[in-house]
């Protein structure tokens, strides 16, 4: 039987929602056992979070002074020596899960399986290639462990609350690495949701025309309650930050709701929004491609729009 190791991502104490979803995707094979690693400097808050994760076995932790921060460099040895005795190693397919598991692959002498978005059996996933444009579906050696990172915006968040795993400490007999150290992070702070883990995004595009001009985005996602979003045009073009950039070079999002605004719905944009539940699209060009995948659509300036959206709102 199968027993998969999910490694849980966390930040500031708490857990990333995408741990949540990479023991959806857990569930889905079928295993005897799911069991959630929590490398860290504190674990305590961050195993008692995991515990009460629907389907959670267990949560092994390893506490350690150097875990502080998430340095794939550091962690991946930790993880492969875990992952004795488990079928399965599974991780968020975020920048956390993108950095440490090719590691842990690479240490394990195996071959990774990415961005997991269906589980077909306990060894064939099927997985995005080509920017989204085809799926295909993958069948690993199960002579050997499988190290996969999830798809996140495939898989639903594990519910939470019903359950008590059990927390265990491991001591692990390893050697770090000293070749990387930590020396700082830098992030955005938004009152605004997470634009990963959001209900609801509003996004802008280039026709939104300029810097000023997204802070009507800005508005009717304030309105919403909902994150803000943009397409790579809207970013090269200096408009918004980096981290705001949704699609295939960007973050990967499903949120109940997206509203693209001034996009044209390039094929890199529309794999990031794929798993998204309705869409609905602004823009003044009736043949942009958004309007294909859109649910609902709206020809006409955005500029005119948006003030009457917001007066019904």
């Amino acid at each position: 039987m199968s027993k998969i190791l999910v490694i849980a991502e966390h930040l500031d104490g708490k857990l990333n929602p995408a741990t949540a979803r990479a023991v959806s995707a857990a569930q889905a094979v079928k295993p005897a056992a799911i069991d959630v690693l929590v490398l860290a400097d504190n674990v305590a808050a961050l195993a008692a979070e995991a515990a009460k994760i629907d389907g959670v076995s267990r949560v092994l932790t390893v506490e350690r002074a150097e875990n502080a921060h998430p340095l794939a460099a550091v962690l991946a040895p930790q993880v492969a020596k875990a992952a004795a005795g488990y079928s399965h190693v599974f991780a968020p397919s975020t920048t956390f899960g993108k950095d440490l598991a090719p590691r842990v692959a690479a240490l394990l002498g195996v071959a990774q399986v990415s961005d997991v978005m269906s589980v077909e059996g306990a060894h064939t996933f099927k997985r995005p290639i080509y920017a989204g444009n085809a799926i295909v579906t993958v069948e690993a050696d199960p002579a050997y462990t499988v190290v996969a990172t999830i798809r996140t915006a495939s898989w639903p968040v594990a519910a939470s609350g019903a359950n008590s795993a059990p927390v265990e400490a491991l001591a692990l007999d390893v050697a770090l690495p000293s070749h990387t150290r930590y020396l700082g992070l830098q992030s955005g702070k938004s009152d605004r949701p997470d634009l990963q883990s959001a209900s609801k995004v509003v996004s802008g595009g280039r026709g939104v025309g300029s810097k000023e001009n997204f802070d009507v985005i800005f508005k009717l996602a304030d309105k919403l309650g909902a994150a803000v979003g943009a397409s790579r045009a809207a970013v090269d073009a200096g408009y918004v930050p980096s981290d705001l950039q949704v699609g295939q070079t960007g973050k990967i999002i499903a949120p109940e709701l997206y509203m693209a605004i001034g996009i044209s719905g390039a094929i890199q944009h529309l794999t990031g929004i794929k798993d998204a539940g309705t869409i609905v699209a602004i823009n003044k060009d009736a043949e942009a491609p958004i309007f294909e995948v859109a649910d609902f659509g709206l020809v006409g300036d955005l500029f005119k729009l948006i003030p009457e959206l917001e007066q019904v709102l």
